[in-house]
Formats: C-alpha cells, sequence, structure tokens
C-alpha cells in the first residue's frame, strides 16, 4: 500500500468535520510566503485560486491538501502530519476565530518510504 504524503490527526479531523458542517466542502494550501504563508489555510473548495505553481499532495480527511512548489522542493522528502494547537493565527484560514489554528507536523520519510509514496495528484489548475 503507497505512503500518503500528508495525514491528520483525530483532533483535526475532528475541526474539519465543525468546518465542513459550517462551510461545505474545504481545501487546504500551504505557501512558503510570509505573513502565516507558512502555516496551512483552510479555505472553502475552490476559494483559494491554485495554479501551475501548486502541488496537489493528497487529500487529508476528504480534503484536497496543495502546497506552493517551491515549499514543496524543502517538504517532499518529509510526511505531513495536520494537526491543530490553540491560539490565533493571523491569517484567513477557516479555523482562526475559533482560537485555533492548524499547523504542521513532519517526520523525514525513510528509504524504503520513498520507494513507495503515493503519486502527487494531478488537478485541474483553478485561476
Amino acid at each position: 500500500m503507497p505512503i500518503p504524503r500528508i495525514l491528520s490527526t483525530d483532533k483535526a479531523n475532528e475541526l474539519i468535520d465543525r468546518l465542513r458542517a459550517q462551510n461545505g466542502p474545504l481545501m487546504f494550501h500551504q505557501s512558503g510566503g510570509c505573513c502565516d504563508g507558512s502555516q496551512p489555510m483552510c479555505f472553502p473548495e475552490g476559494e483559494f485560486k491554485t495554479g501551475s505553481s501548486d502541488v496537489c499532495l493528497g487529500e487529508v480527511h476528504g480534503c484536497k491538501f496543495f502546497m506552493g512548489a517551491d515549499q514543496f522542493e524543502y517538504w517532499k522528502h518529509t510526511q505531513l502530519i495536520l494537526d491543530v494547537t490553540p491560539g490565533r493565527g493571523s491569517s484567513f484560514s477557516l479555523e482562526i476565530p475559533l482560537g485555533v489554528r492548524f499547523y504542521i507536523q513532519s517526520k523525514l520519510f525513510t528509504e524504503a518510504e520513498l520507494e513507495d509514496l503515493e503519486p502527487l495528484l494531478e488537478v485541474a489548475a483553478t485561476n
């Protein structure tokens, strides 16, 4: 079975379910920019316009997870784990008004895992 590039904790899944109930289908994007741009941000699906400079790592709890291609070059050897922590980030992510924010934990893939990674998702750009 292929190794996923992105996982989520139970806590993150609970928050995703809550946000999905309020906002409908969701998506995530993580860029390498400033102003919290390197933290994962949650949007209603299609609200954040992705393009050729974005990579879709896969789905996390039913939501596509995109990352800027430049950022992916730094993170491609790691498995990302989406989690939640108390505190207010300064982004436009949907969870911010709830007093929590998504964040990423990571672990390096082993050599064996690198050989058996899930492929990146091919998706049409939304711009």
